[in-house]
């Protein structure tokens, strides 16, 4: 469920041998979950993890952040500060061994009186970092002046990502090194090396990162942090502002902590039902991603002056199975074969800011231009910290997803429904089981997730969403709504980029900021008309 904008450098994924972005979103021992023990009669705020929690967030109150300078090589400038808050690695031992989890702030811009506190934010994932939120203040980025006098901006490294005790699955150039082989079998022998490459990504993740560690890479100990970060900021409530994974961290935290929010938006929401957890979720994602898709072909047709692609959608779909059957035969420059394309021209479904350059780059290979898509899509294996980040990041997806539910382990039944998908929706699915299977071999205990619902004291939440969005399909946002009473549905009707609340729309912009700034919601929920298409 990555909402960061997909590029090379820090969300190129590919664990089972294909290069592509995360189309979403895992102590020695597993100690019970929240869930579990709430099925054992125990409340939420009893379960060991829970209590773990609480003592986690004391601790953390009494020591506060000792903000400074960040550090040089972390490209944030002064005034933003950095800092770190402690945490266990296993909620259930909060005495146990503790992780250093990395944060960062700008102050308010506002007088005194006008300050309301943090604001905190997660980019999704998982593996996304949160760490440039404060840069939305020193880029004066209008849509976020006003609520950048209220509060604080506060972006932190989830536990495992970046600079927050980092995991790793495979050295990160031998992760982006291209070609990779198509992701659409054309053989039972091409499926096998496929499972074999899942096979070896997950038992790399336990090399690398330790099983200990793997397993507390989970969702709840992730909001669990989230509390923890809200008690070092001297916040007795926190403030939650979450896009794409963000909004199912925000579930969960919602979940666990009702009593702790005071404002939280969630923006392009997975879909919280339990049997969506992770799975299913992914399925659901081929489908939406070849419906937006289509969308975009639409639009480079009606661009065809422009971009010369076609006039038609047919037309456009054919120009690209042409592109990716000559890349197939031949990696253009040796290096961007199917897998690096689908990782490149994934962006446009992703993200309406994406048509133009892709449209753009599409039309220059067409053209006879073959050292566009190189620069656009082939990695750069000078890159090795810009490679280190993107392995990373996809290996916290990998840790998570995998962790957080319980997920087939029959090959039959991953073959039997990717193939079936694959029929109507080529563009992502296979591409995205490969990138999935670890899971199937996963080798740490898999959790139950968080049955998402409404607790005590769990204030007005909300939802944003636009109704095409293809990594996380509208639905989830209607069930966040359904379990969360008393939240607000946001609706861009007709549009489909990931992501809403970067965008300029002045019907969801006003009422973002009349929420932050005030609590309040509209009586009932609305539907806004999209923002702007993109022009060429």
């Amino acid at each position: 469920m990555r909402s960061k904008r997909p590029t090379k450098r820090v969300t190129a994924f590919g664990s089972a041998g294909v290069l592509v972005t995360a189309t979403l979103i895992a102590g020695a021992v597993a100690a019970p979950s929240a869930t579990a023990d709430s099925r054992h009669g125990w409340s939420h705020g009893q379960s060991r993890e829970q209590r773990g929690a609480a003592v986690a967030a004391d601790r953390a109150a009494k020591a506060g952040i000792d903000w400074a300078d960040c550090p040089a090589d972390w490209g944030f400038v002064k005034p933003i500060q950095c800092g770190w808050v402690s945490v266990p690695l296993d909620y259930a031992h909060p005495h146990g061994k503790q992780i250093k989890l990395a944060v960062d702030r700008i102050g308010s811009t506002g007088t005194k009186e006008e300050r309301q506190g943090a604001l905190v934010y997660n980019p999704g994932g998982p593996g996304g970092s949160g760490m440039r939120f404060p840069t939305r203040v020193t880029g004066k980025n209008p849509l976020w002046v006003n609520t950048s006098k209220a509060y604080d901006f506060v972006g932190f490294d989830p536990r495992g990502v970046g600079h927050s005790a980092p995991i790793s699955c495979i050295d990160p150039q031998e992760f982006v090194k291209a070609p990779k082989a198509d992701p659409v079998p054309d053989s039972e022998a091409d499926k096998r090396a496929q499972r074999k490459l899942a096979a070896e990504y997950a038992d790399g993740c336990a090399e690398r990162s330790g099983k200990a560690v793997l397993q507390q890479m989970t969702t709840p100990n992730t909001a669990r942090d989230l509390d923890v970060i809200r008690a070092a900021l001297g916040e007795k409530k926190l403030n939650y502002l979450g896009v794409s994974y963000g909004t199912y961290l925000g579930a969960v935290y919602g979940t666990l902590f009702p009593g702790h929010v005071r404002r939280m938006v969630v923006d392009s929401v997975v879909n919280p039902a339990r049997e969506n957890i992770w799975y299913e979720a992914n399925l659901g994602q081929d489908v939406a991603f070849e419906g937006r898709w289509k969308d975009w072909e639409d639009w480079v047709a009606k661009n065809d002056a422009a971009f010369h692609l076609g006039d038609t959608r047919a037309k456009v779909q054919n120009q690209w199975l042409k592109l990716r059957a000559a890349a197939k035969k031949s990696p253009l420059g040796g290096v961007v074969g199917p897998a690096e394309l689908i990782s490149f021209f994934q962006s446009a479904p992703y993200y309406d800011s994406s048509w133009v350059p892709v449209a753009t780059v599409f039309s220059k290979v067409v053209a006879g231009d073959t050292q566009a898509i190189v620069d656009a899509a082939a990695p750069d294996l000078s890159d090795t910290a810009g490679n280190a980040s993107a392995e990373n990041g996809n290996a916290v997806y990998t840790a998570v997803e995998c962790a957080d539910a319980k997920w087939p382990t029959s090959w039959r039944k991953w073959d039997r429904d990717n193939s079936r998908l694959h029929k109507d929706y080529p563009f992502m699915t296979w591409a995205n089981a490969w990138m999935n299977l670890p899971c199937a071999t996963w080798p740490v205990k898999q959790q139950t997730p968080v049955e998402v619902t409404t607790g005590k004291g769990l204030p007005a939440v909300l939802i944003v969403q636009s109704t095409n969005d293809a990594a996380t399909p509208y639905a989830g946002a209607v069930e966040l709504h359904k379990r969360f009473k008393g939240s607000r549905l946001i609706t861009e009707k007709g549009a489909g980029s990931h992501g809403v609340t970067g965008l300029l729309n002045p019907c969801i912009n006003g009422r973002v900021d009349s929420y932050l700034l005030t609590g309040k919601t509209d009586a009932a929920d609305v539907t806004c008309t999209p923002h702007a298409t993109p022009q060429p």
